[in-house]
């Protein structure tokens, strides 16, 4: 298997092989190397030596391979969604499976036919490991497009940043995936109002995020929690009041905060027993960041505070759900309670 730089070290060098399979989770940079792909491939006629294949045309897959590039040299073939590398399930669809098998034999059979006038790019969320897979690795290329880890993330943001010569710290980098996340399309969503607002010669500040940029829930969250371990009440419902007025679901808020305080609490007992908290947490590797922020937040309270504070959202979602409470009132007490 392809690591996304050694994949784009050969496309950066113009290098195309004739068999791709990109899978993953960042969808971003999928789209991104796929676009530099057909830049390499240069001209393209629909129809005629390209052609767009998804679950609904899988099944002339074949024939499309077969069929000449009349007037040009290859043909370059993009089929994305199709449902051929899924996990097959006990009950099997016999279409797919059918037209996996025949694409497998003809690719074993016409390999170096098809290195001659064919570039396919199969694009899938997910990919099983069989044939169809073990083909593709052995004669071409397989990258799994897992998100980005934060040294990576920053890496990219930059060379963005410097393209438009805005200057942008580490840190100020690290703060803005802290509170942006890490799916890279998001985050060249909001680095592009910063590079606006900055302008070119400019350069991106800590404040610039806080007053542009959308942050994610789970990251306002933390700093609702960092208020409350400091005891500033009127700072925590500020937080809450700012969520519910950009309209954050307030079922959603609370489902976040409990969701937030159930890994503090985890956090806790695994620095208490001297456990590994990424894997008591079950962080990716693109969240490893998170670990000292939970280790933190998890200093500001002792055990039994956090289990009441669980108990509480627990209590307040029941009796939220009998109507016997309103919801924000019901938050806005247990952070005032919390806060004395």
């Amino acid at each position: 298997m392809y690591s996304i730089e050694n994949l784009e070290k050969e496309l950066n060098n113009k290098e195309l092989k004739s068999l791709y399979l990109f899978f993953g989770e960042e969808k971003y940079i999928i789209e991104k190397n796929t676009k530099k792909i057909k830049n390499i491939f240069g001209e393209t006629i629909k129809g005629i030596n390209y052609v767009l294949i998804d679950e609904t045309n899988v099944g002339t897959i074949i024939s499309e391979i077969e069929t000449p590039s009349f007037g040009y040299n290859k043909k370059l073939i993009i089929a994305k969604n199709t449902g051929l590398l899924k996990k097959e399930t006990k009950r099997k669809n016999n279409e797919i499976t059918n037209i996996k098998e025949n694409l497998c034999k003809y690719l074993s059979e016409n390999l170096d036919l098809i290195k001659q006038s064919i570039i396919l790019i199969i694009i899938e969320e997910e990919a099983e490991k069989q044939e169809l897979y073990n083909i593709i690795d052995k004669n071409g290329v397989v990258c799994k497009f897992d998100f980005q880890k934060p040294a990576q993330l920053i890496s990219r943001l930059k060379s963005i940043c410097n393209m438009y010569k805005v200057e942008i710290e580490n840190y100020t980098l690290q703060y803005f995936i802290e509170s942006c996340g890490t799916n890279m399309e998001e985050l060249i969503n909001e680095i592009r109002k910063l590079i606006e607002y900055a302008g070119a010669g400019g350069k991106i500040q800590n404040e610039d995020i806080d007053k542009l940029c959308i942050k994610k829930l789970e990251s306002v969250i933390f700093d609702l929690t960092d208020n409350l371990g400091k005891r500033q009440i009127k700072k925590a419902l500020e937080v809450l009041h700012n969520l519910i007025y950009q309209k954050e679901p307030i079922q959603k808020i609370l489902i976040t905060l409990y969701n937030h305080f159930k890994k503090i609490y985890v956090t806790s007992i695994a620095i208490k027993e001297n456990k590994e908290i990424a894997s008591s947490l079950n962080l990716k590797p693109n969240q490893m960041f998170l670990i000292n922020k939970y280790k933190n937040q998890a200093r500001y309270f002792k055990e039994r505070e956090l289990r009441k504070i669980l108990e509480e959202l627990i209590n307040l979602d029941y009796n939220y759900k009998n109507g016997m409470i309103d919801l924000q009132l019901g938050l806005e007490t247990i952070l005032c309670e919390n806060c004395s």
